[in-house]
C-alpha cells in the first residue's frame, strides 16, 4: 500500500509539472523563443485552441514527417496569431496573421515541414521577416 502511494505521489508531480519546463528553444535573430512542439497528428489537430492567451515569448512549432502544402484555420482559437511557414533549413519564406476564430484556410505557398505560431505582431516587434533563419529545430520525427 505504501508503494501505491509512492506511485501515485509521483504520477502526480509529474502531471502538475509545468508546460514551460518543457518548452523547446528556438533563436531567430537573437530572440530566444520558447515553443511547444506539435509534432504528433493530436497535437497538431488541436494546436493553440481553446486558450485564451500565449506568454509573449513563446509559440507552438508544428513538425511533419516529410514536406507538404500546410494548411491552418483558427477554429476555436481565440489569440490573434502570426503564422511562419519555413524551409527545411528553416529560413521563413511566408508569414501570414491570422484572427481569432477565423475558419479561412491559411495555406503555405510551397511544400514546408515546419510552421511557427506566435502572437499575432510578434515576428514584427522583433524585425523578423521573410528570409531570416530560425535555428535549432528540433528533427521530424520518423
Amino acid at each position: 500500500m505504501r508503494r501505491a502511494g509512492w506511485v501515485l505521489a509521483l504520477l502526480l508531480l509529474v502531471a502538475c509539472s509545468s508546460k514551460a519546463e518543457s518548452l523547446w528553444v528556438l533563436t531567430i535573430k537573437s530572440q530566444h523563443l520558447r515553443v511547444e512542439l506539435a509534432d504528433y497528428p493530436d497535437a497538431r489537430r488541436v494546436g493553440l485552441m481553446f486558450r485564451d492567451s500565449l506568454p509573449e515569448n513563446q509559440g507552438m512549432l508544428f513538425v511533419f514527417q516529410k514536406k507538404q502544402p500546410l494548411s491552418f484555420w483558427m477554429r476555436n482559437t481565440k489569440i490573434p496569431l502570426d503564422i511562419a511557414f519555413l524551409a527545411d533549413d528553416g529560413t521563413i519564406f511566408q508569414i501570414e496573421p491570422m484572427q481569432p476564430l477565423d475558419e479561412g484556410h491559411h495555406v503555405s505557398r510551397e511544400p514546408a515541414r515546419f510552421a511557427l505560431e506566435v502572437n499575432q505582431g510578434w515576428f514584427s516587434r522583433h524585425q523578423i521577416r521573410v528570409g531570416d533563419r530560425v535555428e535549432n529545430l528540433p528533427r521530424p520525427l520518423p
